[in-house]
């Protein structure tokens, strides 16, 4: 089967398990967003020609809406959308996905299955899946799901790091493991119910330790958490303790590793200046704990602040250039970077 090639020739093609392109291109102007992506826009850290060029092959494309305000009190928390306003900013993201998709003359494939994705690879294409970060826009009655399963969500976190109708998200502590506040409502219990009904992936990056374990509990698929690191190295709430680490091996599921600096380092320090090593010392610590086929990159991209050694899209084949030097196979390399996230996918959407 052909494969995806980068620009540059690399045999390493990537799929990544989070970016929030669609947030903060309508942030920086909705005019012609859908043509800067495709372009190019530089002040990003996504856009096509630059994916092409590093080997980025495809990945989760987050709706995410913003708290107001998107500042955390003294204690980390973040206050409530409305849902109203946060359906509006999703119909916006999702259609903004389809129009790229529309304009791109085939550059980009909306994709809701593997087969897709690797028929998208197979035309050189980026491969997006529809993702959600916190459901918001959605009532008790979950029509909205239907709704945007038929137009591709194939993958869902039902909280991003704030409480919602259906579960409380982690917030922002260093220093603080997710055991905080109370796990899955009601409404949150059909969420995850009608989730393995459509078999939609289901994220757990963002959700509490209660509501981790009401997942792990109530849900037939693998156990997922697409952009977070190892709570032991970087003692943040939004990282992965090691009962986490031992469920998602458990269920056969996935990592993907965070490449923000902020839940890498060990101090919690928000330093672009962060040494690549780090990374290198978070993926070596997932893999000890859930295994080599368990792991994968869930870079944040565009969401979050990433170290300058890394810098943006076009400093991915640094960071496996460092791996390969740290001793990894080709083999492990093409786990890492995509196979991993396919293989659960497929686990979890089925045939």
């Amino acid at each position: 089967m052909a494969e995806f090639i980068s620009g540059n020739g690399s045999s390493i093609a990537v799929f990544d398990g989070h970016n929030d392109v669609l947030s903060r291109l309508l942030r920086e102007g909705a005019d012609g967003a859908e043509h800067r992506f495709i372009t190019g826009a530089p002040a990003m850290h996504i856009d096509l020609p630059r994916a092409r060029a590093a080997g980025l092959s495809g990945g989760l494309c987050a709706v995410y809406v913003p708290s107001p305000g998107n500042e955390p009190d003294q204690n980390g928390d973040l206050p409530r959308v409305e849902r109203h306003s946060a359906l509006d900013q999703t119909i916006a993201q999702v259609a903004l996905l389809r129009r790229i998709q529309t304009q791109s003359g085939g550059q980009l494939s909306l994709c809701r299955s593997v087969a897709e994705i690797h028929a998208a690879a197979q035309e050189n294409n980026f491969a997006a899946v529809l993702h959600i970060e916190g459901i918001e826009a959605a009532g008790p009655d979950l029509d909205l799901i239907h709704v945007l399963h038929a137009a591709g969500l194939r993958s869902l976190g039902p909280v991003w790091s704030r409480p919602n109708i259906f579960a409380h998200g982690v917030p922002f502590r260093f220093g603080h493991d997710p055991d905080i506040g109370p796990g899955l409502t009601p409404a949150g219990i059909e969420l995850i119910h009608l989730c393995n009904r459509l078999r939609i992936m289901i994220d757990l990056s963002h959700l509490n330790a209660a509501g981790f374990r009401d997942v792990e509990r109530l849900s037939d698929a693998p156990l997922v958490a697409s952009h977070s690191n190892a709570f032991s190295i970087c003692p943040h709430s939004r990282n992965a303790t090691d009962w986490q680490l031992d469920a998602i091996r458990a269920s056969g599921g996935l990592i993907g590793l965070n490449f923000g600096v902020k839940f890498l380092d060990p101090a919690g320090k928000a330093d672009p200046r962060l040494d690549i090593a780090v990374m290198v010392r978070h993926i070596e610590y997932l893999i000890e704990r859930v295994g080599i086929d368990h792991v994968g990159l869930g870079s944040d991209f565009d969401g979050t602040l990433i170290a300058d050694q890394i810098g943006d899209v076009g400093g991915l084949p640094r960071l496996f250039t460092v791996l390969r030097s740290a001793g990894y196979s080709e083999k492990d390399l093409r786990k890492l970077a995509r196979d991993n996230w396919l293989n659960v996918l497929e686990k979890t959407w089925g045939g």
